[in-house]
């Protein structure tokens, strides 16, 4: 099996299905070996601000941070020790103490917790990933954008309850479908902050054993160097970031499903509205165009939006820190994201390939119908489109390169 083949079964339980469920490029954001990678990055930026505080000399914290970003930890080393304490950290910390001179040893994860390097890990992960998804994104917006533009005079059955009911343009479906995906696009900038925050709470949270104000350089350093926010305290049992991140994702991949939902209907043998180009063949039926793109997008919102209420079975979360509650996390959030930019994926594929039958479409709105304040409501969601646009990525995570 390849490293691509084995990132995208990652979160599928399967390379057979990874084509429809899983996204090569996110799932190795997320994957094993990359989580590594980040938490050996927080270890050595741990160290760097631990001497910007003051609380490492700086000849050691270098060794560390060097020796952090030099390691290359096959995930298969670290699996029966997670297995045995529940979390990947410890053995982590001792390969890295190991890979370090007898001086520096005893400065390496100075004043932090499992969690601390764990949840921190997992945010730039997560910055990357949404990065992702939020250019996919972007892309999606302008292209049902352009499409509403064009089909406001292409007019169309409209249909409430299954049932036919008066005339509407095409692109005012199209921009119905466009809206809730801008909206997407700004709840996510105004989730950003309170999700990607670095944490660094040390054993109850308290970043107890170290001097007060030190801390404060500790925490603020860390924080700056990892790109991350500041929280007003860490957040080791305080989880509404991570499920708020769960539910940004469910209310996009439901976005996409409306969209499939409706493809669905419009590509009927009997309505033949639109063909869904690369439509899946049949092994019994040859004339049949299944379509495999507007399915998926159904699926995977069913999906996503099943994980989301095991994601919030871990808001209660007893105590500084609750083990059961926490691990559920690591199997949530990161398939969600993989799912959610997997069907990103499929959208475009959809479009791209769509075939638009304008005269099949006008034949069942009748007499033309009242266009009434459609354009209108068109071109407020082009300009919503166009104002949303380049405003929500961010900035770039430290290290983080350009896109290719």
């Amino acid at each position: 099996m390849s490293e691509h083949d084995a990132d995208v079964g990652l979160f599928t339980g399967s390379v057979l299905f990874g084509g429809l469920w899983s996204d090569g490029e996110v799932a190795a954001l997320l994957s094993d070996r990359a989580l590594i990678g980040a938490m050996l990055e927080v270890e050595a930026v741990l160290a760097e601000a631990g001497a910007a505080a003051g609380l490492i000399p700086a000849a050691a914290a270098g060794r560390i941070a060097g020796a952090a970003r030099g390691l290359d930890i096959d995930p298969a080393r670290l699996a029966a020790a997670t297995a045995r304490d529940g979390v990947p950290v410890p053995a982590l910390v001792q390969s890295l103490r190991q890979a370090v001179t007898e001086d520096a040893a005893g400065f390496v994860h100075l004043g932090a917790t499992s969690q601390d390097i764990l949840d921190s890990a997992m945010m730039r992960q997560a910055a990357l990933a949404l990065a992702v998804i939020d250019r996919r994104l972007a892309r999606l917006v302008a292209r049902l954008a352009g499409l509403a533009d064009g089909h406001r005079a292409t007019m169309m059955a409209g249909r409430t309850r299954g049932q036919i009911a008066v005339p509407l343009p095409l692109g005012l479906r199209i921009a119905a479908w466009a809206a809730p995906l801008i909206r997407h696009r700004r709840r996510l900038d105004e989730l950003k902050p309170r999700l990607l925050v670095a944490t660094l709470g040390g054993p109850v949270g308290s970043l107890s054993g170290l001097d007060p104000e030190a801390g404060a350089r500790l925490e603020a350093a860390f924080a700056a160097r990892l790109g991350l926010a500041l929280p007003p305290m860490p957040g080791h049992a305080q989880r509404d970031g991570v499920a708020e991140l769960g539910s940004w994702l469910s209310l996009l991949a439901g976005a996409l499903g409306k969209i499939g939902t409706d493809l669905l209907i419009m590509a009927r043998s009997e309505i033949a509205e639109v063909r869904i180009g690369g439509a899946g063949g049949s092994s019994a039926m040859p004339h049949k165009r299944n379509p495999v793109r507007a399915e998926l997008l159904v699926a995977a919102a069913r999906e996503v939006s099943g994980r989301l209420g095991v994601l919030h079975g871990a808001l209660i979360h007893g105590e500084e820190r609750d083990g059961a509650a926490w691990t559920v996390e690591w199997q949530s959030w990161p398939a969600m994201a993989v799912t959610t930019a997997a069907a990103l994926n499929h959208a475009a594929g959809l479009l791209d390939d769509l075939e638009i039958d304008p005269a099949a479409i006008q034949a069942r709105a009748g007499d033309g119908g009242d266009r009434g304040s459609a354009d209108r409501f068109i071109d407020r969601v082009i300009a919503d489109a166009a104002s949303s646009d380049g405003g929500v990525s961010g900035g770039k995570l430290s290290g983080e390169g350009e896109d290719a």
